[in-house]
């Protein structure tokens, strides 16, 4: 069985956006939960799938989404489709928090995160000063098994 996911619960979530400067609001808490639920990251069309049944509408829940990455709770890639993909921070103090590689399928684009996969810094220069910037990017791509 999987570990739960960290801090859905709704007091953990409002102490969690304040301390990141924001207000604790409905839309933002729904949206940071079900970052934290999904299991990969969530295109901003998927996430108003997600959150439907409140109506909030699209520019809402964009507007949140950007907020969250700028606060550190998410972050926002581009996975070489052209499609900002939103996803909560898992962890904190290392490399993990801001970036974890990802499997893209070629075939049907499935994306799944690759949270055992790590990368290893063994020597000093221009790599490993982007290394410690928040936009890193790891991407490992082919054919999904369902595609094979």
């Amino acid at each position: 069985m999987g570990k739960p996911p960290p801090n859905t619960r709704t007091d953990e979530l409002r102490a969690e956006l304040r301390s990141h400067g924001l207000r604790a609001t409905t839309a933002r808490l729904a949206i940071l939960r079900a970052l934290r639920l999904a299991q990969g990251p969530v295109s901003h069309g998927e996430m108003q799938g997600l959150l439907d049944e409140h109506g909030w509408d699209r520019t809402t829940l964009y507007r949140n989404l950007v907020e969250l990455a700028k606060a550190g709770l998410a972050v926002r890639n581009d996975l070489g489709d052209h499609t900002w993909r939103f996803e909560a921070v898992r962890e904190t103090g290392d490399l993990s928090a801001f970036s974890h590689p990802h499997f893209v399928c070629g075939s049907c684009g499935t994306i799944a995160c690759l949270d055992g996969v790590t990368l290893k810094v063994e020597r000093p220069g221009p790599l490993a000063k982007a290394l410690r910037e928040r936009d890193v990017q790891i991407q490992v791509r082919g054919t999904c098994d369902s595609c094979v």
